[in-house]
């Protein structure tokens, strides 16, 4: 595996270890740092996102921690299946990841984007399982219509029509090239080090994304955000939603006022918020050591309000 050439390649500080667990059927990689006896966190990562674009956080974290980092199914290191990806089949395997992670004991959990509204699901479903929540910009998609369906499922069977492919790149330069155009604020050494965990080199010499290419699909489900709020009020532990400082994510949720977020909101019953600082929507990249304080701050023992009468 060559490094980017032209760049100064960042230096992982904290060595991470990698193993595959079959997961439901699926073989599934698994990345960890820290001393196996230590309390556990578990790190879900976004969409087109993997589990080594933790590895700056964990570097920034101060306290004795067994870090855990699945990638899920068709990204990174995990297999891909032969049919399209769904929500339901990331609950389940959320769930049975914890069967081989925590068994016995709920656990602390951080979700990116996608992982965030994974966990966030999930935390209301199996509440006992869950001792506390992050959710960075993970609290919901924007809400559907009805009327969206016939336009979303025809352009789903369209799509099933055609093989889906990734654009080529020479070489991890322009990986790393790639990446920076996606996220501007990503430091050039860190885009360095990601490149080839974020990619893959195929049989052709050319690499693309360590990603199946189905995920690029339209999702012919629509999202209803009355079923997620039914579930975020299930949850019964402390919950920290995370915001990049440049609010460039919320612009995607153009139609829903003030009245929608405090709804959303309203939801968890335990709930508290901060900013990063400088940061985008990949917070966890551009503002690593503020992302990792941050979680610390609040991954505590936090005791809670008696119920209300």
């Amino acid at each position: 595996m060559n490094a980017p050439s032209d760049a100064t390649t960042a230096v992982a500080r904290r060595a991470s270890r990698s193993r595959h667990v079959d997961i439901r059927g699926l073989r599934q990689h698994l990345r960890s740092w820290g001393d196996p006896q230590a309390r556990p966190l578990l790190l879900l990562h976004g969409w087109m996102d993997v589990s080594a674009a933790f590895q700056f956080t964990v570097d920034a974290l101060v306290g004795n921690w067994h870090v855990l980092a699945p990638d899920w199914r068709g990204f990174g290191a995990s297999a891909r299946t032969e049919d399209a990806y769904w929500f339901p089949d990331y609950f389940a395997d959320l769930d049975a990841w914890l069967d081989v992670l925590s068994p016995d004991a709920p656990i602390d959990i951080v979700g990116h984007s996608m992982g965030g509204n994974i966990a966030g699901i999930y935390a209301g479903v199996r509440p006992e399982r869950v001792r506390s929540l992050v959710l960075a910009e993970g609290f919901g998609l924007p809400a559907t219509q009805p009327a969206q369906a016939p336009q979303r499922i025809a352009r789903w069977l369209d799509q099933l029509r055609e093989a889906p492919g990734w654009r080529p790149y020479a070489d991890l330069d322009a990986v790393a090239a790639k990446l920076r155009d996606n996220n501007p604020r990503l430091d050039p050494a860190r885009a360095a080090w990601l490149a080839p965990h974020w990619a893959e080199v195929g049989a052709d010499g050319l690499w693309r994304p360590a990603a199946d290419a189905r995920h690029k699909w339209t999702n012919p489900v629509l999202y209803r955000v009355d079923e997620a709020i039914a579930c975020w009020r299930r949850i019964t532990c402390p919950t920290l939603w995370l915001w990049g400082g440049s609010g460039e994510w919320v612009r995607q949720f153009a139609d829903a006022d003030d009245a929608e977020w405090e709804r959303r909101r309203g939801a968890f019953a335990h709930l508290r918020e901060a900013t990063i600082a400088e940061s985008g929507h990949m917070m966890h990249l551009d503002q690593p050591e503020a992302f990792a304080a941050a979680i610390e701050a609040f991954v505590t023992p936090v005791p809670l309000p008696p119920p209300s009468a």
